[in-house]
């Protein structure tokens, strides 16, 4: 670089605006630059055949720039400022050239890794930075933690930063010669700043959904985001109000189409006098099954990896094994792609309304729960977690309706052979589970025990001597998982509770959550077994239900009388005579039933959808209005 780079530049530049503000062209051409680059890689990255139509692929980097244009409008904003404020004299020109050139420097490196981050986002969540995003800003020691464990941060910092001297090196000399240049009188700049202040303010109120809602895919949609534009659009929406943003109906219809739903389940449950409840008294008839529970909810689990499930073979021969011997619900789904979203749904039996999960929220406790019919039934009731359990608030969550927490800190150094920064390894949490187990059967308690396992998570890392797969890979961890089960299972046959013990396994949700819609249901089908040896017969279930409906069903196996609050319905009674699934990603809810998926998006949308072929009924098709009603009125009731 010639000794003359950093001479300011005395001319005052081409065209109408002073040198100075040609600063801002260059931080923009890098900033768009660098997110077109980014968008590319994803495009190759998704790799999805429909997005390379010339046409799609044309949508996708339109839209794109647009989403682009308006992040670009708050990158500007500080080097606006300098531009203002600092003196036009030739110190303060000179003063203002090495500021702006710093802060181009980091901001490079700031961009580069955020462009790297998102790479890696995407990979874990097939989307632009959204709700998670946001979310894992308030569990920063997990999520840096889960970085270092899983990735070779020192390559990756130190790739980043040589890569941002790289480029800073190329735009360098003229960049220098526009920032040290002068700007203009003073009027000039205090004329030019309210106009650079309402760019993103304009950019806030006038660019929002609509560009990428007309691109067709979900895919195309992500794609055509902007990385800092999505985030910053998710940290100010992190909770959607259901009546300002969704589409809804009059309190009372909806609770009549509720009513009628269980009705069409043929539900032999009484309902209270409340019409607009559904509020109802379940009588067994029978005297309840004094049975110890063990609910395992299995990190990331999905259907897709569960040989017996139709999934990869050979990954999970303890499941299948249990699968064989116990009742298997084939077509199970999760109501969320997160682990917050499968505690909500198998604990509240409450679909999955828009924004955080209820366990999330600040008003989160007072609810009925499965752990709460237990515990008024005499039970102990207990949530494990492999992890600390002040990620996603289960803590607070658990603790404040009806259930004993005990996380890895209960666990003693000794009994632990291998953790992570997510968790202990599974076979140490069973063990502890073990434990606990035999306390309280010694001292003649009922025990209801709901198990949330850790292993099946980036890093993906285990004890030793396991399994004949290498450390590190999502497949390794799902054989790991399913040996600690097969472990567990094997132990716990040693226990005289064993044979008074009834065990449901099921996922919290899938691995994957790519579609051609937005809410494609292979993308959420999990596994669900009873197991209970000598009490529930070998059973296979083809009927469609989620997560929602665990709590009603595993009280049904029980014969347990209750008033119920529940959302959810007896799959082996009333599921049999009325199929459905609820499932969501981010902003979008849906409920499916006979092979339609109503989706209930932001600015009330409503569209009804064909999970074979992706293809959008009309609105007015007598389907889709009828999928379209039972839609709204499940999540609009759930949501009062």
């Amino acid at each position: 670089m010639s000794s003359h780079l950093f001479r300011p530049d005395p001319s005052s530049g081409t065209g109408r605006l002073p040198a100075r503000y040609r600063s801002l062209f260059w931080i923009a051409a890098l900033f768009i630059g660098l997110n077109f680059l980014v968008r590319i890689g994803l495009v190759l990255f998704e790799h999805d055949p429909a997005n390379y139509a010339v046409g799609r692929l044309l949508g996708i980097f339109a839209v794109g720039l647009v989403y682009d244009l308006a992040a670009t409008t708050y990158v500007l904003l500080p080097f606006a400022l300098l531009i203002t404020f600092f003196s036009n004299g030739r110190i303060g020109r000179a003063i203002h050239g090495i500021a702006i050139c710093a802060l181009v420097l980091a901001g490079l490196f700031g961009m580069l890794f955020t462009a790297v981050a998102e790479g890696l986002f995407w990979n874990e969540f097939s989307s632009r930075f959204n709700f998670i995003a946001v979310d894992y800003l308030i569990y920063t020691r997990e999520v840096v933690g889960n970085i270092r464990e899983s990735y070779p941060i020192g390559w990756i910092l130190g790739g980043i930063g040589l890569a941002a001297i790289v480029l800073f090196g190329l735009v360098a000399r003229p960049l220098w010669r526009a920032a040290s240049g002068p700007a203009g009188g003073w009027q000039l700049r205090y004329a030019m700043l309210p106009v650079l202040l309402a760019l993103p303010v304009a950019a806030f109120n006038f660019v929002g959904d609509g560009a990428r809602e007309m691109l067709p895919s979900a895919s195309a949609r992500e794609l055509a985001g902007n990385g800092y534009y999505d985030f910053m659009r998710a940290f100010r929406s992190n909770d959607l109000d259901f009546q300002t943003f969704y589409k809804t109906i009059p309190v009372a219809q909806a609770s009549d189409v509720l009513r009628k739903e269980f009705e069409e389940a043929q539900t032999k449950a009484k309902f209270v006098d409340n019409p607009q409840s559904i509020e109802r008294r379940v009588e067994s008839g029978t005297a309840p099954k004094n049975l110890n529970v063990v609910l395992v909810s299995m990190e990331s689990l999905g259907a897709d990896y569960v040989e017996s499930f139709g999934g990869r073979k050979g990954l999970t021969p303890n499941l299948d094994r249990l699968a064989h011997d116990g009742m298997m619900f084939t077509q199970f789904y999760a109501t969320g792609l997160r682990t917050v979203r499968g505690l909500e749904a198998i604990t509240l039996s409450i679909p999955p309304t828009p924004g955080h999960a209820v366990p999330m929220r600040q008003h989160n406790k007072g609810f009925q729960t499965l752990g709460g019919v237990f515990a008024d039934a005499g039970y102990d009731a207990l949530y494990l977690y492999g992890g600390y359990s002040y990620f996603d608030n289960m803590r607070d969550f658990f603790s404040g309706n009806g259930y004993t927490v005990i996380d890895r800190t209960a666990i003693p150094k000794e009994n632990i052979t291998h953790e992570n920064i997510w968790g202990v390894a599974d076979e140490d949490l069973f063990g502890q589970a073990l434990r606990e187990m035999d306390a309280r059967a010694n001292a003649g308690r009922k025990v209801f025990m709901h198990i949330m396992t850790t292993s099946n998570h980036r890093p993906f890392t285990f004890p030793d001597g396991r399994i004949d797969l290498p450390q590190g890979a999502r497949e390794s961890a799902v054989k790991y998982s399913d040996w600690a089960i097969g472990k567990f299972i094997a132990d716990a046959q040693t226990k005289p509770w064993f044979k008074n013990t009834m065990f449901v396994f099921l996922a919290d949700h899938t691995s994957n959550g790519r579609g051609r819609t937005d809410l494609p249901p292979e993308n959420y089908r999990i596994p669900l077994i009873v197991y209970a040896p000598g009490i529930v017969a070998p059973t296979r279930v083809d009927y469609v239900a989620s997560q929602i409906d665990v709590a009603p069903t595993v009280l049904g196996l029980l014969d347990f009388s209750y008033t119920s609050r529940f959302f959810g319905q007896d799959i082996l009674t009333e599921g049999q005579h009325h199929q459905r699934a609820f499932m969501a990603n981010y902003l979008t809810v849906g409920y499916m039933e006979h092979g339609l998926v109503a989706e209930l998006a932001p600015k009330r949308k409503v569209r009804v959808v064909d999970a074979a072929t992706g293809q959008v009924l009309p609105p007015d098709d007598e389907r889709a209005v009828h999928y379209a009603l039972e839609a709204i009125s499940y999540y609009e009731r759930a949501s009062d």
